[in-house]
């Protein structure tokens, strides 16, 4: 039976499912395309059990790597930065000091942890409440989709 669900979803987003079932199996719960500052947009942001944050930038090509160059911005809002990849990505262009993730669409395997650098208590707490209010905002719009989007909401979903 064909999984109908795969369908629309372009490279990088049947990366960041992938990875977000692994991580679920982990205590994470997770959110794609998260904005955690204007002009910034991770493929997953990810909660762990513990409020630790990481991002998870999702690369389905060697382009699409060569391509991102606001990568290092998202440093300063997580605890943890991983590649996800599949195995076929080319993993010697990926910087060292970053995790590794290997991922389809259907699960993930973490194969090299990223170093942690914890955030500052002020800057965890925005982005847990952040997390929670974007989490909240599209849950309400899936149940209502002709909702009105709320004043500087910043998701863009």
């Amino acid at each position: 039976m064909e999984d109908t669900s795969l369908i629309a979803l372009q490279p990088g987003q049947l990366l960041a499912r992938g990875v977000s079932r692994h991580l679920r199996s982990h205590g994470y719960v997770s959110i794609e395309e998260f904005v955690p500052a204007r002009g910034l947009r991770v493929d997953v942001m990810a909660l762990g059990p513990k409020g630790e944050l990481w991002v998870i930038e999702c690369k389905s090509s060697r382009a699409d790597f060569q391509s991102d160059n606001k990568w290092q911005g998202y440093l300063e809002w997580c605890d943890r930065y991983f590649w996800a990849v599949d195995t076929e990505f080319p993993t010697d262009l990926l910087p060292e000091g970053t995790g590794l993730i290997f991922a389809d669409a259907y699960d993930a395997e973490i194969i090299r942890m990223a170093p942690e650098d914890k955030l500052a208590p002020a800057r965890r707490k925005k982005m847990i409440q952040k997390f929670a209010t974007d989490a909240a905002r599209r849950l309400q719009r899936f149940r209502d989709p002709k909702l009105s989007p709320m004043p500087n909401e910043e998701d863009g979903l």
